[in-house]
């Protein structure tokens, strides 16, 4: 007996809907700006920038986090950047136009 069959013992009369997943970018500000992804090198080491989103710190947080996530890189937010540990630009400039943003690439 599976989750479902004792769900439906302990509740007959209840009728369970069927919801797409949300994605967690779902909720993000969407801007009419273009967020400016870069390439720097820090101490030797490779880095792409993300700057230019004009949203909520918390949505900045998320959006970061969704893509240090899909890239399996670290991270972190500093201020109205978004620093991502490695050379993604081309990655990140895919994820973030599927999300529907606008995005501009800087330097090379």
């Amino acid at each position: 007996m599976d989750l479902k069959d004792q769900l439906k013992q302990l509740f007959p009369d209840h009728e369970p809907q069927e919801t797409p997943e949300a994605e967690a970018t779902s909720g993000l500000w969407m801007q009419d700006a273009p967020i400016v992804c870069k390439y720097e090198k820090r101490k030797g080491k490779p880095i792409t920038l993300l700057e230019g989103y004009t949203g909520a710190p918390t949505d900045l947080k998320t959006l970061a986090k969704t893509l240090k996530t899909k890239l399996s890189v670290g991270g972190s937010v500093k201020g109205d950047t978004i620093i991502i540990q490695g050379n993604y630009r081309d990655t990140i400039m895919d994820l973030l136009r599927d999300m529907g943003f606008k995005v501009k690439r800087v330097g090379g």
